[in-house]
């Protein structure tokens, strides 16, 4: 073996002053030298007085002229194929490689951007970039051929295995040792089984995170671009450039190795993998950690000066203990599975097999009397999933739901109940995590009452492979293996069968027994590292893998097929069809949301998340009085307003009951919507003072409707806002006392004057002020408060100008500030004419304006007003079941408590976040704005979107909003707890630290 070989080198002897003196003999300049790091050779930045960069390599001895010369000529291959390489800059005496020394030395180019290796998070965008470049790089060096390539050194992949066997000795940590030498094991064998048809060519070798500068991209986040350090270019199989590529990005967020499938299918989609390749992408994952391990270690051990090799243990541990995180058969699974190939590994390739009891083989038995062959009576196949309608209200949360539904079955006269294989289960849902829970049951689970033995049969036939004292393991046709737990078996370890053999009893018992029955692969294992225990459950990122490493048993137990996966892909794809271009929807992989409690929302695959932005269920999702109230009323009676009946009075007169003392406002009109409220509010103000112009703010959003997008001024609604006001509409400016034309605590009466001077100018052109609108507090920027003063004052100058005051509560009354129920009383203010809808109905589409008898009276004189459903019994009861459930569950009291917390929280993050500028807001209305420089506010939009994003994989639904769209929201149900609104705050927290 060579030196290397043996376990890494020491490197060349030349300090910064050297490196300043081959700069100066061999390239002609003058440059000050710094050193970057290097396992093996010695690398210099060197920067010449204009401020120009270069890079200085000076290689180990090892090396060959013929290794250089193939780099070489691989540059030419990338420029040529349009990837970004740093190009070598010749000496003084046109040549590529100089020798100073006893050296060759190397000058090239200083990469643009930045170094990528010690960067945090890497968005899926990334990792995709990421794959896109390695498949980029094979495609490029595909025909380059040279003899400098033939070169043997620890790094070709081939090696991998041979070389952390023989460097694994400097591993000082036993535990660590051991398992590297098991991994690379394991990961060797499966290595061998597929090797001989693994495609060869040129490879770069070390594409890697330390090897790839980024560029800052428009959406905020640093994207792969200039490939460097051909150092360990060679001939080697085409799929290690994927491999090694894709472990350096394992440390990024190590928590999560899957997520490598986002950088491996990008790489399939730009260079197809074979299915050899496919099988060995991730135990060369595996080898490729093991060998960084082994050889960091053995770099100390010989180098102990090496500050650059010992900063790269611990990232190499955290490679290696990311790559093994997943057992290494699984993990080729989710590859397969993510690449589209179908079957099980046969040789170097797949093979397809059935599964027992498919097509012809389906038990024809009554359910379940293949294996229970005693059983009389009805089977209740139970639905344990998300859109369950068994688990209304909450009950899904409850320590015994599932034994719930299962006494329920029970009392029903069922005689056996069953939870199918591979729907996921609400009930094991947790809440407030930063990971799924684990939701997917890879067996199907049978529960018969209490009472005497009961007989099991094999609904198979084939030889018993293991026996314990409650669990059975018998290996069927075809490579699959039923499995089951729960019962006394009467057999020994190769006993052979048939189908419907006695294998033995549920045993006797006084509460009901249950029975798991699972089909695996022979190579699956079990997904809880073999612990033999009842029902087995993967996490939603696992499903994948354990599709294909199970089966559902349905057919052999003749029960319907009920499997889920995930579908929202293919609802995405379905909405895309039918929806137009200007319909938002949220996130750039959207989650299929079916199920909300609370202030949490579920998705399809059982995964929870913190809604941090429903204002419109005020309560929270899924409120038991709200649906209650819908169900009683709508079998009772649903008509117009027209009609007299008992509950529009009652809920109109429970509004009016809330208003502040002394306002006045004796009326109330109801509507479907907001944007119909403030529409109503807008003809209410012209028809009370017979004029036309209404004042809105800048900036401001207040409906959809024709008059209410007429007084929408943002611009990030709508760019073309300012231009296309219709003549009847005037803007004014915006009292933001933080972005505005005037800023700071006394910033009010400036704002208030200007309104003023825009009021005597509107009356000096002849038109005369009908009424002004505004939000009581800025929604739309992200909850900003008014200044001091302000809106008294606007108020006041208006009604002098003989104009009325519309208050835009939609989003911001109803109790959610806390410590007011109305957001115009955080302004001691008494609006003329109010607009509300969102909250009232909790999800129940409901609007309304609150106004004096005589405005409302004007109204007579543009005919009739009538809302068919407005108003009508059912959005009636709905209204006061809310306004019911607010007071008991003292809601408001709870906005401003928890408010107040996450307040706090957020405003602790800003003294170590300097990306956090303001915090806004009161109660459950708040506004985290996100600047770059908090001196200039230069808004941090990208950064906004991506952190959503992020926000969103770890279980936090939050986004964005204000005219510059870089104030992440936060207007939660107000059912919101304190604890999880610490865990808003710590996730926030944890992307702003690691990235986004």
């Amino acid at each position: 073996m060579t030196e290397e070989q043996l376990g890494g080198l020491v490197r060349p002897d030349v300090s910064v002053t050297d490196a300043a003196t081959i700069a100066r003999e061999c390239y002609g300049i003058e440059a000050v030298a710094s050193e970057l790091g290097s396992n093996q050779d010695r690398n210099f930045v060197l920067r010449e007085s204009d401020g120009s960069r270069s890079v200085l390599r000076v290689d180990n001895p090892v090396f060959t002229d013929a290794a250089r010369e193939a780099q070489h000529a691989a540059l030419v291959a990338y420029r040529a194929a349009g990837v970004p390489v740093a190009s070598v800059i010749p000496g003084l005496d046109g040549a590529e490689t100089q020798r100073w020394g006893g050296f060759a030395v190397r000058r090239s180019e200083f990469a643009p951007g930045s170094p990528m290796v010690d960067l945090g998070y890497f968005a899926p965008v990334v990792l995709e970039e990421f794959g896109a470049l390695a498949a980029a790089s094979v495609r490029a060096l595909a025909d380059l051929t040279h003899p400098g390539l033939a070169s043997e050194h620890m790094w070709v992949m081939a090696v991998a295995y041979e070389q952390t066997v023989a460097l694994a000795s400097a591993i000082a940590d036993e535990e660590l040792r051991t398992r590297v030498l098991a991994a690379a094991e394991q990961a060797n064998a499966a290595l061998a089984e597929v090797a001989a048809e693994l495609p060869t060519q040129a490879i770069h070798g070390d594409l890697t995170d330390d090897n790839v500068t980024g560029l800052l991209g428009d959406d905020s986040r640093v994207h792969p671009h200039t490939v460097l350090d051909l150092g360990d270019l060679a001939y080697g199989w085409r799929v290690s450039e994927l491999a090694v590529t894709a472990s350096s990005m394992l440390h990024h967020e190590p928590e999560r190795p899957l997520r490598l499938l986002d950088l491996i299918s990008a790489f399939h989609r730009e260079a197809p993998l074979s299915i050899a390749e496919a099988r060995a992408v991730w135990p060369l994952i595996v080898l490729r950690a093991t060998i960084l391990v082994a050889s960091g270690w053995r770099q100390l051990e010989i180098d102990g000066d090496n500050d650059y090799a010992r900063d790269r243990v611990a990232g190499e541990q955290a490679i290696f203990d990311a790559a093994t995180a997943v057992p290494l058969a699984e993990a080729t699974e989710q590859v397969l599975a993510r690449l589209g190939f179908q079957g099980v590994p046969a040789g170097s390739g797949l093979q397809l097999i059935a599964a027992p009891g498919v097509g012809i083989e389906r038990s024809a038995a009554a359910p379940l009397r293949a294996l229970l062959p005693d059983l009389s009576g009805e089977v209740s196949v139970l639905d344990p999933g998300v859109e369950s309608e068994a688990f209304n209200a909450g009950a899904w949360r409850a320590d015994d739901a599932e034994a719930t539904l299962v006494s329920a079955a029970f009392a029903a006269g069922a005689a056996a109940a069953v939870f199918p294989y591979g729907v996921y289960r609400l009930t094991r849902t947790t809440v407030d995590t930063a990971e799924a829970g684990a939701t997917w049951p890879v067996d199907t689970e049978l529960w018969l009452p209490a009472g005497a033995p009961a007989a099991v049969a094999t609904p198979v036939s084939g030889r018993v492979a293991s026996v314990g004292s409650d669990y059975l393991r018998i290996e069927a046709s075809s490579g699959w293996t039923l499995v089951l737990h729960g019962l006394t078996p009467a057999l020994q370890v190769g006993t052979e069968l048939g189908a419907g053999d006695s294998i033995g009893v549920l045993a006797e018992a006084s509460a009901p027994r249950s029975l798991a029955v699972g089909l695996r692969r022979k190579d699956a294992g079990e997904p809880d590292s073999g612990a033999a225990v009842g029902v087995a459950f993967v996490a939603p990122d696992r499903v994948p893998a354990w599709a294909r490493f199970s089966h559902d048993p349905a057919d052999l137990l003749g029960l319907p097929r009920l499997a889920q996966r995930d579908e929202s892909s293919d609802e995405l794809a379905r909405r895309e069809e039918i929806f137009a271009s200007a319909q938002e929807r949220y996130y750039e992989r959207p989650m299929q949301i079916e199920r909300g409690w609370r202030h949490h929302l579920v998705d399809t695959t059982g995964r929870a998340y913190i809604d941090m932005v429903n204002n419109v269920t005020g309560l929270g999702h899924g409120h038991p009085g709200v649906a209650d109230a819908v169900n009683r009323q709508i079998r009772v009676l649903n008509t117009n307003s027209r009609f007299l009946f008992r509950e529009l009075a009652e809920y109109s007169e429970r509004l009016l009951a809330l208003l502040p003392e002394g306002s006045e406002l004796d009326t109330v009109l109801l509507v479907n919507s907001g944007s119909e409220a403030v529409d109503l509010a807008l003809r209410l103000a012209q028809a009370a003072t017979g004029r036309r112009t209404v004042v809105s703010l800048r900036e401001a959003y207040h409906g959809w409707t024709m008059a209410s997008d007429a007084v929408t001024t943002s611009a990030y609604d709508n760019p073309f806002a300012a231009e296309t006001r219709p003549d009847w509409v005037h803007v004014a400016d915006v009292p933001n006392q933080f972005r505005g034309t005037y800023r700071g605590s006394g910033s009010g009466a400036r704002y208030a004057s200007d309104l003023g001077a825009d009021l005597a100018l509107l009356a000096a052109e002849g038109r005369e002020v009908a009424g002004f609108i505004c939000e009581s507090v800025l929604g739309n920027a992200g909850g900003v408060m008014l200044p001091d003063g302000y809106l008294a004052d606007a108020y006041q100058r208006v009604r002098a100008a003989g104009g009325l005051c519309i208050a835009d509560e939609v989003q911001v009354g109803f109790g959610r500030m806390g410590t007011s129920f109305w957001g115009f009383e955080q302004s001691g203010v008494r609006p003329d004419i109010i607009a509300i809808a969102k909250p009232m109905g909790n999800g129940f589409p409901i609007g309304g304006v609150i106004t004096s008898k005589k405005v409302a009276d004007a109204l007579a004189s543009q005919g009739q007003f009538f809302s068919s459903a407005g108003g009508n019994p059912l959005s009636c009861a709905v209204g006061i079941a809310v306004l019911d459930a607010m007071r008991d569950e003292a809601l408001q009291e709870n906005a401003r408590v928890v408010g107040a917390r996450l307040a706090d929280g957020f405003r602790r993050l800003a003294e170590t976040h300097a990306i956090i500028g303001p915090v806004h807001g009161e109660g459950l209305y708040l506004g985290v704005e996100l600047v770059r420089d908090r001196e200039t506010m230069e808004p941090a939009t990208e950064e906004a979107a991506a952190i959503c994003e992020r926000l969103r994989e770890l279980g936090i639904v939050v986004l964005t909003t204000s005219e510059r769209s870089n104030v992440l929201k936060v207007k939660p149900p107000l059912c919101l707890t304190g604890e999880s609104a610490d865990v808003v705050v710590a996730a926030l927290d944890r992307v702003l630290t690691e990235g986004w």
